[in-house]
């Protein structure tokens, strides 16, 4: 079976906060056993349910209770006379998994789904009477939930145990939500495993399990797993923080007063609000005392201030801020700037006149529930469609950025070795940024890791494609692919027409995603004697003939005066120009928004006023960038021709990394075909870039 089992009430302490106010403990093992007794009368909800429809109520009013009864009654019938391992009856099992959910805020389809996670797999019950009985829905999460169990939790089978764990939840998040509540309820109950066990499954919830419900946002999940696992892995540790937990316990606790000041300094600033006092779980204990040393009493707790709105929470921090004194380093925006887990709240931390400082969470009641529960309190994704078959394969609406890469590359993992020390890497980032495509539509955004480069973004894009990129321009400006991204950037990459071209060996160093680096890993592989492109080498000075000579139809009002048109700029009409006496009597002439002209003006250079000649005529140096190509150069010349164009002067540089620069020196009859000239040139292929010199 799947469910691993001990005594219920085992680590019952780490998360007391867990249970709802005022709700007595549900006491499973007695559920159980009288579940023995078979279903009760089907005008009412069984007994051993009672908990969790009450849990589900608190959160949908108005939910329909029928279907959790007859999923109850399946369930406790399919499993009738099926034991765990510490001699309870099974279906406790369901009935915890199907609790944790509903204190979370699941809504019903979830929850017949966790009361028959186990059926179809450890019963004779199959997905067709799922279907008939309860729905497509409820069919295509216990299929998901099926599927990940199949394998044994033994040491070579986690890797692919993990991977049709992470297929399943890019279908249906859902599927992960069960899953997190049903390894929650077999942490607790871990006691009756042999050491060994027990050390390997905490090991294998660190890695995976715990980074997996951060990243969908179950903090009440993850906290508690963490404490689970920090008691079975580093039990002295645990030990030394229960017992300074213990101790102060018994001292006087400063938070109380702290979060009464609050609430007053709020309520006369008639901002309603919720002030409580939010104690921190073991491990979280345990982090702060190895980075502060010794603990005083503010550092075992939180204060949590839940509003209505979001203006609120900025409003509840201003008179924090006004009232206290607060400690600017600890100021974060995650409403301005939410996580990519969903998280949203501001936090900082202030000192009070009695020497404490206290942190501050300040969050409005929807984000409070968002941060406990994460993907659990968004519901059903699929209200809104159609329902799936359980055969079929779709694509979760409110699938994360992190879950699509891990979707995507863990199908190119080359072996289950690989893909279990990609995977961890993978869930250790714990930030993301967001980038766009060339277009800047929404639809063209990319989701990355912080951190990640050019490199990653041509694989996010193009996949095996991105073997030939070239190079990129990060926010229109030409960079190397190694040039790490910010949130926000627009990145243009650019490929090579030369389909044999491959990635250099010091891509790897650049490379943050494991998609990136898989498929440079593996091109190397194949290609041993390096058919990459060649390392850089610095250019030659560019070399424009003709570039400075003459003034082309600019006029100085200065007689007997030499015009020179810039090369820093290349004015032609009707450019707002400026000029400037410089050596031997000549005059340099500018556009106005040339960074010279301010540089002329600050070493006291004598501004000559300039202007164009009626005649339309004018010489401007162009600079084009393209991919090398046979007869580039012949093509660009010939679509310069056909703009009527005479070229001065040519200049074509070595190639490098396979980009050629070529300049051309142009008499233009008529300046106002300009624009013309330069989307010609663009236009040819191979050519990504033409801008003025």
């Amino acid at each position: 079976m799947s469910a691993e089992a001990t005594n219920p009430e085992a680590h019952a302490e780490v998360r007391p906060e867990l249970r709802r106010r005022g709700r007595t403990r549900l006491d499973l093992r007695r559920l159980g056993r009288a579940a023995l007794l078979g279903p009760t009368s089907r005008d009412r909800l069984p007994d051993a349910i009672g908990h969790v429809a009450e849990a589900h109520r608190a959160h949908h009013p108005d939910a329909d209770l029928s279907i959790l009864r007859r999923a109850y009654l399946l369930a406790e019938t399919s499993h009738r006379g099926q034991m765990r391992k510490s001699g309870e009856p099974y279906i406790t099992h369901p009935l915890a998994v199907t609790l944790i959910l509903a204190e979370l805020g699941a809504e019903t389809t979830t929850l017949t789904a966790s009361l028959l996670h186990d059926t179809v797999e450890d019963t004779d019950v199959t997905l067709d009477q799922v279907r008939e009985e309860f729905g497509a829905e409820v069919c295509f999460i216990v299929d998901g939930v099926t599927k990940v169990e199949k394998i044994d939790y033994g040491a070579a089978a986690e890797p692919e145990t993990f991977r049709k764990m992470l297929v399943a939840t890019g279908n249906d998040v859902r599927v992960m939500s069960i899953k997190l509540a049903d390894r929650l309820h077999n942490m607790r109950t871990l006691g009756v495993m042999r050491p060994e066990k027990q050390e390997r499954i905490a090991k294998v919830t660190r890695d995976v399990l715990i980074p997996l419900a951060e990243r969908l946002g179950v903090q009440a999940l993850k906290t508690e797993l963490e404490d689970l696992v920090f008691a079975i892995l580093h039990p002295e540790e645990y030990e030394h923080t229960r017992a300074l937990i213990a101790a102060h316990a018994g001292e006087a606790d400063p938070l109380p007063a702290i979060a009464d000041s609050v609430r007053a300094v709020l309520r006369e600033a008639g901002v309603t609000a919720e002030v409580v006092v939010r104690p921190r779980h073991f491990v979280s204990v345990h982090r702060i005392s190895r980075s502060r040393g010794e603990l005083r009493g503010s550092d075992f707790g939180r204060i949590l201030v839940l509003v209505g709105e979001n203006a609120d929470c900025y409003a509840v921090l201003g008179e924090l801020h006004t009232c206290f004194t607060p400690v600017v380093s600890e100021f974060k925006d995650f409403i301005a700037v939410p996580k990519f887990n969903l998280y949203q709240s501001l936090h900082t931390a202030v000192a009070v006149p009695e020497g404490y400082v206290a942190e501050v969470i300040v969050r409005t009641r929807q984000m409070h529930r968002v941060a406990e529960a994460g993907v659990v309190a968004l519901g059903n994704p699929y209200a809104t469609g159609e329902p799936a078959d359980c055969d079929e394969e779709r694509v979760d609406p409110t699938r994360p950025g992190w879950l699509s890469r891990l979707l995507d590359w863990q199908q190119s993992a080359p072996d289950p070795d690989t893909f279990w020390t990609v995977l961890r890497a993978e869930l250790a980032q714990d930030r993301e940024i967001t980038v766009y495509r060339e277009d800047g539509s929404t639809s063209g955004t990319m989701s990355l890791p912080a951190g990640a480069s050019c490199i990653d973004a041509a694989y996010a894009q193009h996949g095996e494609a991105a073997h030939r990129c070239i190079g990129a321009r990060v926010n229109g400006r030409l960079t190397s692919l190694s040039s790490p991204l910010s949130d926000g950037d627009t990145v243009q990459l650019l490929l090579a027409q030369d389909a044999s071209s491959g990635p250099a060996a010091d891509w790897l160093d650049h490379a943050r995603t494991p998609a990136a680096r898989i498929a440079i890993s593996s091109w190397l592989q194949s290609h041993p004697d390096g058919a990459g492109p060649a390392a850089a080498a610095p250019r030659a000075p560019l070399s424009v003939v003709g570039a400075r000579g003459g003034g082309g139809n600019a006029v100085a009002d200065l007689p007997d005066a030499t015009v020179r048109l810039a090369g820093c700029c290349t004015p032609v009409p009707p450019d707002a120009v400026a000029g400037f006496l410089v050596r031997g009597g000549a005059v340099t002439v500018h556009r106005v928004h040339c960074p010279a002209v301010a540089q002329m003006r600050s070493v006291g250079r004598t501004a000559v006023a300039v202007h164009w000649r009626a005649t339309a005529d004018c010489r401007v140096t162009l600079l084009a960038e393209s991919f090398g190509r046979p007869h580039l150069l012949a093509d660009l010349t010939e679509a310069i021709a056909r703009e009527g164009v005479e070229v001065v002067s040519a200049t074509v540089e070595p190639p490098v990394e396979q980009r050629v620069r070529h300049s051309y020196t142009l008499q233009l009859p008529d300046a106002t075909g300009l624009a013309a000239l330069m989307r010609a040139m663009r236009d040819v292929p191979g050519v990504y870039d033409v801008r003025r010199a």
